[in-house]
């Protein structure tokens, strides 16, 4: 049987990391072996950006929250506590949007946290 070499093979692979390393400066997406680091350092990044951008989304619900529960003379926790108690259950995302674009909504939220926790 005939041998088969495996220099296709290898030009595949290679042009798979070069052409996922496009727009990498230098010999980042010129060279195979620079490339190669480049780009597993890359997708080692943007796999903990990923979990990383929820954190940082939950972040921003919680301080907007908080805004507004203290325009409304009520701390965070009190607040949650609060929702807890009468068995409220809407998620930070839905309740931050209530937060910015009905304030009507949330104050009376606030106004059932209130009555609970007292």
């Amino acid at each position: 049987m005939a041998r088969i070499k495996g220099g296709l093979n290898a030009k595949k692979k290679h042009n798979r990391v070069l052409k996922l390393a496009k727009g990498y400066r230098g010999a980042r997406s010129k060279q195979y072996r620079v490339a190669k680091q480049s780009v597993m350092r890359a997708l080692k990044s943007s796999y903990a950006g990923r979990k990383e951008r929820k954190r940082q989304f939950r972040q921003l619900w919680i301080a907007r929250i908080n805004a507004a529960c203290r325009l409304n003379d009520l701390s965070y926790s009190k607040f949650m506590h609060g929702l807890k108690l009468a068995n409220v259950d809407l998620n930070r995302k839905v309740l931050a949007d209530m937060a910015v674009n009905d304030a009507e909504g949330f104050k009376e939220l606030c106004e059932l946290a209130k009555s609970k926790v007292a």
